[in-house]
């Protein structure tokens, strides 16, 4: 199938809110490993006074990681998805948390504005249409050495960890989403994470676009090679005249 961009995302997963709690929920440490990332943003407990982003927060679970790691952060979690987001709204939040309707490239326009002192993206880059051009925005709404967290299916690049992620996909992932009604959004899922770049072209691609400290770590389980966190820091330059 061809991939989903822009408003044909959005509305797939506005049709699949209803179903995606239940479908993430039975995969194996995904709240887990959501939190892993999180902690990985490094920023002091409990994150009183920080301001995070949760750029593509879906129906929440990337936000209730970042306010269960840092409870006394300031969250402002966005998605293109209002069917996504009215699902997130419905959960019990704490006062710090609010919710934006918006894609990634439009986040100015929707009032969203920095500086932030950390980003965190969960299972956003590869449905973007220009990954590029969201770093730059992102790292533009950082603070100085302000964090950023990309948790995503970045394929290692050995062949059997594609084996493994196209073996679950297809024989799990697919025919339970197609059985309730969702296909669309999971075949788009499914040839994206095929698609889009190995964690090391990936981390590349951070450098490339300001930021420095940047790693890739692995993710636990039968994603291990598949899912990885991204960590990395804006880069600041030096001051003028610096040595």
């Amino acid at each position: 199938m061809t991939l989903l961009r822009d408003a044909d995302l959005a509305a797939a997963f506005d049709h699949a809110a209803h179903s995606y709690d239940a479908l993430v929920a039975a995969n194996p440490g995904y709240h887990a490993h959501l939190r892993r990332s999180a902690r990985r943003l490094g920023l002091p407990h409990p994150g009183t006074g920080l301001r995070v982003l949760d750029l593509g927060c879906g129906t929440g679970a990337s936000t209730a990681a970042l306010a269960r790691v840092l409870p006394g952060a300031d969250i402002t979690a966005v998605d293109a998805s209002s069917g996504m987001l009215d699902r997130a709204r419905a959960k019990p939040w704490p006062g710090g948390v609010r919710f934006v309707c918006a894609p990634a490239e439009g986040l100015a326009a929707a009032g969203v504005t920095g500086p932030f002192d950390a980003v965190f993206a969960a299972y956003l880059f590869r449905n973007v249409a220009d990954p590029d051009a969201v770093l730059d925005a992102v790292h533009d709404l950082l603070a100085p050495h302000g964090r950023l967290a990309v948790h995503e299916y970045t394929l290692s690049g050995h062949p059997l960890h594609r084996a493994v992620w196209t073996a679950v996909s297809r024989g799990l992932v697919l025919p339970v989403a197609t059985a309730l009604g969702d296909g669309d959004p999971y075949r788009h899922l499914c040839r994206s994470v095929v698609d889009f770049d190995t964690v090391d072209r990936f981390t590349d691609r951070v450098r490339a676009r300001g930021f420095d400290q940047v790693r890739a770590l692995p993710l636990p389980g039968w994603q291990t090679g598949i899912t990885h966190t991204v960590v990395a820091r804006r880069a600041v330059p030096p001051a003028r005249g610096a040595r």
